[in-house]
Parts: structure tokens; C-alpha cells; sequence
């Protein structure tokens, strides 16, 4: 994987993007010529159109990101991904629509832009089918080598057995733990030469996955790996590389303080973050007002009661504050206002709220407590202190999600479907920990895109 802003991409996704890059601008440069020579229209130098050729290609390529078009899936499946280009093809001319209008200096004739989406999605599915396979198969992961056999050794082991993931296990070597779990692991004293033993394997990573490290770190055979070239990670800072989220089994105190994260250098980030805030919350509103209106007529019409309702939240520093939200369920939801938890398929919501919720129409009177300062559009999901007391008693580092803004979306939310048990709140905390420590400007770009992904395609809405 490289890291781009302080979040990891893997090898195989940023190679895509750049061929794909590649194609749009050739397919804009195409179809304009093609264009050009129908009419008998001289073709200019190629440099006197590179602001139209990098708009159709930049606004294109966004749509692949947010609809979600270097997933995973996307490697795996040809009409997966089929589909999803579609979308994002689709997204990307509306959006390319939008800045003719707004910036007719940048435009393309309606000709030119239709032959050029042909032939960007005859050359982004021809691509596709082509290096699919190959971008998803073993070519581009990286071998390692697991210096441990147990309980956490085996997580790796349970890891790599999962489809998309990024390595490849070339060996377990097990360092004398009394409660060893992977069979099929080699004793360290069966290796004479460690060192050789993984550059043997191919291996560019050594991972320590010690059950018990206290007095048990093998330092010698990790100096002498590393001496030879060989990258020596640690079990947390493996996995959250290769996960985007921080393993709670496997982290503690010391890894989150002297981790790389968590940086100071954030003052700058944070007012370009609250500017974007109360520029976009502002928009939003405005436009989406409308709507709002004639949701809540909708949810009076069907129920009776207000249309909006006011929840408590915890927010940053564990400061509490009031969010506004289309009303989605009964009036008399929550009894005494005893907070419960809710459950696939709850028949507390509405057939109103039911769709809202579906479509995240329930969330957007939050823009305001956006504008207010609040919350942010990017930040972990503020829930509510009777659950925050309960989650702190079950949950280590629950508080550090507290140390960043609160937001109405957040890497959690797209990379984690509607959580509604502790063990729910647990998978989420590891990618609102994730965030805390890695946040950018960047990883909020891309969790604001793909937010649309989460919108167009939801999982797990209740």
C-alpha cells in the first residue's frame, strides 16, 4: 500500500485510477477530434483544450470514487463493476452539465460529450476485463512473513482468507508461545537463519503477532530482519493499514500514544474545515429546504405529532448539545424518553420515516447544527449519553471519539452498516479511532463522496 495524506491506498486501486485517469482524458481527446472532423472543423494543437480534457476526465473520475468504483467488488466482479461505471458515467455528465453551465469555457458540444462517454465506458469496461483479475490477484500483494502462532497470529490468518485483502501469508513462524493455535506454523528453532528464511519466502514485511511480548520480544532476530531490507511492522499498526480501522484486541495505551497520528498540525486543516462547514451547510440548506418542507407535511399527514424532534447527543470534549431531525418514528417511540436501541425492520418507524431513513432525508435539518459549529459534515456519529455511559463501560478508548468533532456522516458510516448492539458500537469505535488519528482533509473529501455511494446503494438503514 502507499500512503497518500496520511491514508493507505492500496497499490493495485491507485494503478487503476491512473490508467483510468489516462483513458478519460484520451476518450475526451477522441471524441473531440472525431467531433472536429465530422463538421470538417480544423483540429487545434491538443494543448489549446487541456482545461476541457482535464474537467471531462476529473469530474468522471470523481463519480467512480464516490459511487464506489475501486472497491473491492469492483475487482472481483465484471458486472459489478459494469454497474457501478454505469452510475458513475451517468453522475459524471450531469455534474459535467452543471460546470458548462456554470463555466461555459470549459465546455464541451453536446456531440462532443456524448462521444466521449461512449467511448470512456467502452475503454473503462474493456480495461476492467482485461486487468480485473490480475489487479485482484496475487500479482500486486505484498508476501509476509507472521512472527507468532497464536490467538493473534490467527486473526492475521482469518484476515488474509478474505477476499480483496491486499497480502499474502508466507510463513508462521511460531516463537515458543505455550498456547500455540496455527498447526501449520514452523518453530523458530527449526530455522537456523531467520533472515534467510524470509528472504527465502520472497517476503517484504515481517509482522510480530506476539500473544505475550513482555520479555519475549525476539530483538536480535527483528534487527537482523530489518538490516536486510525487510519492512518489521507491529500487529496494530498492520492491521490498521490493512483494514482502515484500529484493532481493539490488539491495541493499547502505548501503540495510540507513540503511533504516528494524532498530529499537532492541524490548525490549519481545522479552519479550512470549518470554513468548508459553513459555506456548504449554508448551501445545503438553502437548497434543500424544499424538501425538508414537504417532508414534514408528509410525516404530519401520516402520524400524529411534530414533524421535527430534538435528540440530546455528546459532542466534542464530551460536551453535550441538541440535534434537529425529521421526526421518523412514533410519537411515543421511546417511553418516559428512555433511549433504545433500533432494531432491523422497528416497528416504532413510519412508512414516511422508513423511506427517509433509507434516503438520510431524516438528517438533513443537522446542516444546521453544522452552521451553528456544533458538529461537521465529516466526523464520528454523535450518539446519545445514555449510551455513550453504557458504551464507556464496555468499550476501552470509547472517550478519544470525543476528542474530534462529532459529524453527519464519517468513515464508519461508509465503511460499516447501521449498528444498533455494543458489539455494533465496537466495529464502528474502530474506524472513529481510525479517523481520529488520521484525519485530513483528504480522507474528508473521500468519506463525503462516498457517502453518495452509501446513499445510492444503503446497508443496513434502520
Amino acid at each position: 500500500m502507499i500512503r497518500l495524506f496520511k491514508h493507505y491506498v492500496p497499490h493495485a486501486v491507485l494503478l487503476l485510477g491512473l490508467v483510468d485517469l489516462a483513458l478519460l482524458i484520451a476518450s475526451a481527446e477522441i471524441g473531440w477530434v472525431v467531433r472536429a472532423h465530422q463538421i470538417g472543423m480544423a483540429v487545434a494543437p491538443i494543448h489549446t483544450r487541456i482545461a476541457q480534457l482535464l474537467t471531462f476526465a476529473i469530474a468522471l473520475q470523481v463519480s467512480l470514487v464516490a459511487v464506489g468504483a475501486y472497491g473491492v467488488a469492483s475487482f472481483l466482479s465484471l458486472r459489478f463493476a459494469a454497474a457501478r461505471l454505469a452510475v458513475a458515467l451517468a453522475l459524471g455528465v450531469i455534474a459535467l452539465s452543471f460546470i458548462f453551465f456554470l463555466v461555459p469555457a470549459l465546455s464541451f458540444w453536446r456531440s462532443n460529450l456524448l462521444y466521449s462517454t461512449i467511448i470512456a465506458t467502452v475503454l473503462l469496461v474493456t480495461v476492467r476485463a482485461l486487468l480485473g483479475k490480475t489487479l485482484g490477484g496475487d500479482t500486486f500483494k505484498r508476501r509476509i512473513v507472521v512472527l507468532g502462532a497464536g490467538a493473534r497470529a490467527a486473526r492475521i490468518l482469518q484476515l488474509s482468507e478474505q477476499p480483496g485483502i491486499n497480502f499474502i501469508v508466507a510463513d508462521f513462524v511460531a516463537m515458543g508461545e505455550p498456547n500455540q493455535v496455527i498447526g501449520k506454523a514452523r518453530p523458530r528453532a527449526e530455522i537456523p537463519n531467520l533472515s534467510a528464511h524470509i528472504v527465502d519466502r520472497n517476503a517484504s514485511e515481517v509482522v510480530l503477532a506476539l500473544d505475550e511480548r513482555r520479555n519475549a520480544l525476539p530483538m536480535k532476530d527483528l534487527l537482523r530482519v530489518r538490516t536486510t531490507g525487510v519492512q518489521v511492522s507491529e500487529i496494530s499498526t498492520f492491521l490498521e493499514r490493512e483494514t482502515g480501522r484500529i484493532d481493539l484486541k490488539s491495541v493499547n495505551p502505548s501503540w495510540l500514544i507513540f503511533s504516528d497520528g494524532f498530529a499537532s498540525s492541524r490548525m490549519l486543516s481545522s479552519v479550512f474545515k470549518r470554513a468548508f462547514d459553513i459555506f456548504a451547510s449554508g448551501l445545503l440548506l438553502l437548497l434543500t429546504l424544499p424538501v425538508i418542507l414537504l417532508t414534514a407535511v408528509a410525516i404530519k399527514l401520516e402520524s400524529k405529532g411534530p414533524a421535527f424532534y430534538r435528540q440530546r447527543r455528546v459532542g466534542l470534549y464530551n460536551e453535550g448539545f441538541d440535534i434537529l431531525k425529521l421526526r421518523s418514528m412514533r410519537q411515543d417511540a421511546e417511553v418516559a424518553g428512555t433511549a433504545v436501541w433500533a432494531a432491523e425492520d422497528d416497528p416504532r418507524i413510519t412508512r414516511i420515516g422508513r423511506f427517509i431513513r433509507k434516503v438520510r432525508i431524516d438528517e438533513l435539518p443537522q446542516t444546521w447544527t453544522v452552521l451553528k459549529g456544533e458538529m461537521s459534515f465529516v466526523g464520528p456519529r454523535p450518539e446519545r449519553p445514555q449510551f455513550v455511559e453504557q458504551l464507556e463501560e464496555h468499550l476501552p478508548f470509547y472517550a478519544e471519539r470525543h476528542m474530534v468533532k462529532p459529524g453527519i456522516t464519517g468513515w464508519a458510516q461508509i465503511n460499516y452498516p447501521y449498528g444498533a448492539s455494543i458489539e455494533d458500537a465496537r466495529h464502528k469505535l474502530e474506524y472513529d479511532l481510525y479517523y481520529a488519528k488520521n484525519y485530513s482533509p483528504f480522507l474528508d473529501m473521500l468519506i463525503l463522496l462516498q457517502t453518495l455511494r452509501v446513499v445510492l446503494w444503503p446497508t443496513g438503514a434502520r
